[in-house]
């Protein structure tokens, strides 16, 4: 017999166990009394996938995107927009570019692409509405932010067409017979399935053309990528562009700075503040590691700029680092294989398309990888400069996906045509295109693979 039993006295051991279980008790009470009134502690559970029903879905804010979600909710379509980024604008807002390329023809200044583009332009305070001509080939529009909040507010006219979804992931797209049946986001609300009767792929990167399948090509070596930032406080003086390109000089010989080009230092947003478009980071930026480093890498080398210039050029004496852009900025990744591949040859020859839906007229630009002192290319850009030329529908269509349209710097193009497409106002121009279309498939219960181009064209002219 155990010795305290004998005086009506438990065990130690129980006595430490229901010392344990009441410790435990007080606790949890006391964190759940801590919760606010109305609160209950509740056991975590797996919710249950949220599912949206939609006519179109444009995927990608950005510049062909924005332009895909307005053209086909101002045209009737139930829309829903998403986008990665907290914010629309893409290139604009998110890389910092306030370059509006490829409205004007470059020498009689002629504006060559009308629609939401020039829509844009005017709103934000740099031409009239109505402009048959713009002082400059590519314009710049005065603030980025505004940019921002312009796109906001004619998205927000269409409230009840127009869904936009900031700060949301594509991450999957199923397809069955020729046709986009599932595409899965990944936002706040977890894993979120979209059943839409028209995809519009504006990712940049054709994302949903590649993984539903739609054949596709990408360079082994594509263009590098940019990262954009602003400096306060330099004063201006004329030799500033000269001496920001000898300091660089400096620093890449010292090790300090891999490539660069230009580079590009304009007082464009203050009288005291430049903007610097300059960086060059070789990349693929379809490989999520190798774009995390070309990030990386790209603030790195901005703030390298930075001090070289403070070291090297009087102008940079007070100056402070304002900000670099959120995002390296990419030129060039997937790009689909479409009903046609638009050539340079089409674009140097002007060659016109029946199903002509946009018009281009920036240089062939493609920039190399390597150190450009005092330019962007290494060529001579007057030698590839086209006449404004024809994009046919049928370079938004992708082969094997009949409610696929892709616009943007990811249509069906070479890569020498691609280096002019590739540009904002004429990434706009696409979207549109492609807005409208889907729009029309959605309301005569088509394909878009199947709608005549030469329509979309004719609903485009009357704008």
């Amino acid at each position: 017999r155990h010795p305290l039993r004998e005086h009506g006295q438990a065990p130690r051991r129980t006595l430490n166990k229901e010392m344990t279980d009441r410790r435990n008790f007080l606790k949890s009470a006391l964190l759940v009394s801590a919760l606010p009134l109305g609160v209950s502690a509740a056991v975590s559970r797996k919710a249950e996938r949220k599912v949206l029903s939609t006519d179109v879905l444009v995927v990608g804010g950005g510049c062909a995107g924005s332009a895909a979600a307005l053209a086909a909710s101002r045209a009737g379509a139930k829309t829903l927009l998403v986008e990665k980024a907290p914010f629309a604008g893409g290139i604009v807002t998110s890389v910092g570019l306030p370059y509006f390329d490829g409205i004007t023809h470059i020498t009689t200044k002629r504006v060559v692409v009308r629609g939401i583009a020039l829509e844009l332009l005017s709103k934000s305070g740099v031409c009239a509405p109505d402009a048959q001509k713009i002082a400059s080939h590519n314009p710049t529009i005065p603030n980025t932010f505004e940019f921002k909040l312009l796109l906001d507010r004619l998205f927000k006219e269409q409230q009840g067409r127009l869904e936009v979804l900031f700060n949301t992931f594509v991450c999957d797209a199923t397809s069955s017979d020729g046709r986009i049946t599932e595409v899965t986001l990944a936002n706040k609300d977890g894993l979120v399935t979209v059943k839409p009767k028209v995809v519009i792929d504006c990712s940049g990167d054709a994302d949903v053309a590649a993984w539903a399948g739609a054949p596709y090509e990408q360079n082994s070596e594509v263009q590098p990528l940019t990262l954009h930032f602003r400096v306060g406080n330099v004063e201006r003086t004329p030799d500033i562009t000269k001496l920001c390109r000898e300091a660089l000089k400096l620093a890449q010989s010292a090790g300090e700075l891999p490539y660069y080009y230009g580079p590009g230092v304009m007082f464009m947003f203050a009288k005291d503040e430049v903007y610097i478009h300059g960086i060059r980071v070789p990349a693929n930026p379809t490989d999520a590691a190798d774009l995390s480093r070309a990030e990386m890498q790209g603030r790195a080398d901005a703030h390298a700029m930075f001090r070289a210039w403070k070291q090297h050029v009087p102008n940079f004496k007070e100056a402070y680092f304002i900000e670099a852009y959120p995002w390296i900025g990419v030129r060039e990744s997937r790009r689909i294989i479409g009903q046609h591949v638009l050539s340079e040859d089409d674009l140097m020859n002007g060659r016109r398309f029946d199903d002509a839906i946009a018009t281009g007229c920036w240089y062939l630009d493609i920039h190399p990888n390597k150190t450009t002192n005092g330019g962007a290319n290494d060529f001579d850009p007057r030698k590839v400069q086209p006449e404004p030329y024809d994009i046919p529908y049928r370079s938004l269509l992708p082969q094997k996906l009949d409610n696929l349209l892709v616009a943007g710097r990811c249509h069906s193009a070479t890569r020498g045509a691609h280096g002019s497409t590739r540009v904002t106002v004429t990434a706009m121009a696409m979207g549109e295109a492609a807005g409208v279309a889907a729009a029309l498939a959605c309301e005569t219960r088509a394909d878009v693979a199947t709608i005549d181009g030469r329509k979309v064209r004719e609903i485009l002219s009357r704008r």
